[in-house]
């Protein structure tokens, strides 16, 4: 999967304002009942409105870009996630993100360590990433599969599939 590359040393001052507002309304949120009308519009906020109805991102949350995600209808995102998303964050209609999950869409190069390679991360419709699961740039898990716990996902999901380990590695397939 293409990428692109991104130099924060050339950022200017609009992309330091967007990473201010992107920590302090996530520390907002990180601090605020959740449940309540002063939470969902926090949430509401902070992923610039690319959030379907039904869905749920529970504190704490810590992401970079969150302009960057676009999360789908009855989406559950449990406490203590981080979303890397300078790359991009698709979270389709119905997935589950277990707690500690980390969705990772940019790294940094290998040469010039200030120099960020940024590819999507994508996950589909009905996906369950499991506590503690690690995705990591370039990956789309497919439709209904299930990440273990504790996986570290270098590679695609296949639709319909069990994943589990560092690497993540096929465990079985899911019968419909």
């Amino acid at each position: 999967m293409d990428g692109f590359i991104v130099d924060p040393r050339k950022s200017g001052l609009e992309e330091f304002e967007r990473g201010m507002r992107d920590v302090k309304l996530a520390f907002s949120i990180n601090h605020t009942m959740p449940y309540t009308e002063e939470y969902d519009n926090l949430v509401k906020e902070l992923f610039a409105g690319k959030i379907g109805e039904g869905s749920r991102v529970l504190p704490p949350i810590n992401l970079v870009c969150a302009d960057q995600v676009t999360i789908g209808e009855n989406v559950l995102v449990m406490g203590g996630s981080l979303m890397m998303s300078r790359g991009g964050i698709t979270i389709d209609d119905g997935a589950m993100i277990a707690a500690n999950v980390q969705l990772i869409s940019n790294n940094h190069d290998l040469h010039d360590h200030q120099l960020l390679v940024c590819k999507p991360v994508h996950i589909c419709r009905n996906a369950w990433i499991g506590a503690g699961a690690t995705i990591l740039p370039g990956v789309t898990v497919g439709e209904n599969a299930v990440v273990a716990a504790g996986a570290v996902v270098t590679k695609d999901v296949a639709p319909n599939t069990v994943v589990g380990g560092n690497p993540a590695k096929l465990i079985k397939a899911i019968e419909p």
